[in-house]
């Protein structure tokens, strides 16, 4: 008899987010949830803290790598907390931001 060896995703060793996403449910409803988190989660972060103004082409190519380069990231993001990570430097990218629009606005005035 053969038998069938399916993995499966449980609370040892997967991610919070990705089980919170119901990974173990629903395997490939779960980790496109978790891809397209880490997607829009890096998104966020690269245009808070690295971004710069650049032609729409030139953008769009940046983007375009980023989207592809976040497939491994949502792959290792089943174990590894990934997401968590990115919702951290999200958080502090953005109080950065805030103290310094802040700042520069005590500054002219």
């Amino acid at each position: 008899m053969k038998e069938n060896n399916i993995m499966a995703a449980t609370g040892e060793d997967s991610s919070s987010i990705a089980l919170l996403l119901g990974i173990q449910d629903d395997p490939v409803r779960g980790f496109l949830l978790l891809y397209l988190l880490i997607t829009v989660l890096s998104i966020v972060v690269f245009k808070l803290g690295f971004a710069k103004k650049l032609p729409p082409l030139k953008t769009a190519v940046i983007y375009l790598f980023l989207i592809i380069g976040c497939v491994p990231l949502a792959f290792f993001g089943i174990g590894l907390p990934v997401a968590e990570g990115l919702i951290a430097a999200a958080l502090i990218l953005i109080i950065y931001k805030v103290r310094l629009h802040q700042s520069k606005k005590e500054k002219a005035e």
